[in-house]
């Protein structure tokens, strides 16, 4: 009898020591005692994607330093459509660092989704703030890269004469087209796409110049020359492509496609009400 008070008293001691501490561990005790009270985000990033980072994070944080999930709240931040890569940690006492690399939309992709400066493919969300003047491109998703490589080619070549580059596709072919800024559509084909943009790049100006109307239409798929379409021809003509200009016009330096983003920390208080916070 008296060993199984000794028992029962041990387990008791136990309970005593042990249930406080799973308590704590799962917010069900001490949860205004242990709170997080501040916010360190670490990335490229603006205020405003800090402040939708703060909002994801605090409901998932109100149960305390010791009950916090990590994983869970890393989960829900990588739901968030602009961010690539978050980490999430503790800091004793009061502090949950969060480290996030930013997906910098840098042009549309088909009809859903958006490429990254630093090429990775996400979805298009309603509501996302946009930079004004990204080009539309599309093609297979394996071949972002290449997409991406011919596109800058491609607006270096024609921003000799001024002429942006709207948007570029690969079709399931492999054949390639593009729209310019003037209204001009281009249709490349499949082999050396880069050669064949690069010589009517070169040409565009005189024969328009020569012309005196908008090109509509160029198809770049001949051997020896173009087939053209100007504004209110009945029927294509083809023009064979002449010497290039001897002294041609320097190259202006293109503007990054993209605003280089700032390296920003941001430390704000938690569980505040949204417009009692400044971003310092």
């Amino acid at each position: 009898m008296r060993n199984l008070l000794r028992i029962l008293a041990g387990l008791v001691a136990i309970g005593v020591i042990v249930l406080p501490v799973v308590a704590v561990l799962n917010g069900w005790i001490g949860t205004e005692r242990f709170p997080f009270r501040k916010l360190h985000i670490e990335g490229e990033l603006s205020a405003s994607d800090a402040a939708e980072l703060r909002q994801t994070l605090a409901p998932l944080t109100k149960r305390g330093f010791f009950a916090t999930d990590l994983h869970q709240a890393q989960a829900a931040l990588s739901t968030l459509p602009w961010v690539a890569h978050a980490e999430v940690r503790k800091r004793w006492p009061d502090e949950i660092d969060v480290k996030v690399v930013a997906q910098r939309p840098f042009a549309y992709w088909g009809k859903s989704q958006l490429v990254s400066d630093k090429g990775l493919l996400f979805p298009r969300q309603d509501g996302m703030a946009l930079p004004k003047g990204m080009p539309q491109l599309d093609g297979d998703p394996r071949n972002v890269a290449d997409v991406l490589a011919l596109y800058a080619k491609s607006r270096e070549l024609f921003a000799v004469a001024g002429i942006g580059v709207n948007a570029l596709t690969q079709d399931r072919r492999g054949s390639w087209s593009m729209a310019l800024s003037d209204g001009t559509q281009v249709i490349v084909g499949r082999n050396d796409a880069e050669a064949r943009i690069e010589r009517f790049a070169g040409l565009m100006p005189r024969l328009v110049a020569q012309q005196g109307r908008p090109l509509q239409r160029a198809d770049l798929r001949y051997t020896n020359g173009f087939a053209l379409v100007w504004s209110g021809a009945p029927a294509p003509a083809t023009t064979k492509p002449t010497a290039p200009i001897s002294t041609p016009a320097p190259k202006p330096a293109l503007p990054a496609p993209l605003p280089t983003p700032i390296a920003s920390t941001f430390r704000i208080p938690f569980h505040v009400p949204y417009t009692a916070y400044r971003i310092s």
